[in-house]
């Protein structure tokens, strides 16, 4: 199990706060690992991540980022059924060869060498029900976003359990009014209960990256607050909302959807809603309540 860094949506420093440095040498001989990866190999914690996802053996498990194959190890240990994807050659290879001598009677794994973001997951998963698949990886810093948004694209998984940076867990499970709270967290928690489960120190990792990480549960919720057809809309109208966070939600309103601050006033007063409060005091309902009138116009 790895992370990488990387230099894309968090300026010059990426995935566990290291600078730019997605150097493509390889990861023998001592050289910088390939796409600057930090590899997770403490068994103890392997397990509590596993643990994570409560999942009974035999059931279906898509893996993001299998690194040298650690996790993916003790995932089919487990005796659960893994789809491990890595986008590094030369990793897909390693993880392909430390599981030749495991006991396939326990559980089993499929390595495939590609890049997460651009491959169909469903098409990967063949036959299996999205509801009873549960997604875990270790995900990089500058892709946490898009890989969020792919893994609770409709139809839901059963359960998401990532490792991102804590400043990403943070932010994942704030709550409205608090410094953290923001886009991410209103769009993640409008369909799925979002828990920071524990802090992941530096040290563990080889080598070790600058900054903790933090690992994540994202279980969907039996109703989610908007349909999968309303999920593109709701990310970009809560982002343009916190694109002026600071100012009174009637001028905000006003300003994404082009209306009167008159009509808007009368409109978030309908709504029960506080024309003077601030986008970050706003709890993710209301921001769905927001959208739909919008829409309505």
């Amino acid at each position: 199990m790895t992370s990488a860094t990387g230099d894309r949506g968090g300026g010059q420093r990426g995935r566990r706060g290291e600078k730019r440095g997605r150097g493509r040498g390889s990861s023998r001989g001592g050289a910088r690992p390939p796409l600057g990866q930090h590899f997770l190999t403490d068994r103890r914690l392997l397990a509590r991540i596993v643990d994570a996802l409560d999942a009974a053996p035999g059931a279906p498990v898509l893996e993001i980022g299998a690194g040298t194959g650690t996790l993916t190890e003790a995932l089919v240990e487990r005796g659960l059924r893994v789809i491990a994807v890595e986008r590094d050659p030369v990793l897909a290879e390693t993880t392909r060869t430390r599981l030749v001598t495991k006991d396939g009677s326990r559980g089993s794994a499929e390595i495939v060498q590609g890049d997460a973001l651009a491959l169909d997951w469903h098409a990967l998963l063949g036959r299996e029900r999205a509801g009873e698949v549960s997604l875990i990886g270790n995900i990089p810093y500058q892709i946490t976003s898009p890989l969020i948004e792919k893994a609770l694209t409709a139809p839901l998984p059963r359960r998401v359990v990532f490792l991102v940076q804590a400043e990403v867990a943070d932010r994942l499970a704030a709550a409205p009014g608090s410094r953290t709270y923001g886009a991410l967290s209103v769009g993640v928690q409008a369909v799925c209960r979002v828990e920071r489960l524990f802090t992941v120190r530096p040290g563990v990792f080889r080598p070790p990256p600058k900054v903790a990480s933090a690992l994540v549960r994202l279980t969907p919720l039996a109703e989610p607050l908007i349909s999968p057809g309303e999920g593109a809309a709701f990310r970009r109208f809560v982002t343009a909302c916190f694109g002026r966070r600071r100012k009174q939600l009637a001028n905000v309103v006003a300003g994404v959807t082009g209306r009167l601050r008159t009509e808007v006033e009368a409109a978030l007063v309908g709504l029960g809603l506080d024309p003077r409060a601030r986008p970050e005091t706003l709890g993710p309902e209301a921001f769905v309540r927001l959208l739909r009138w919008s829409t309505s116009l």
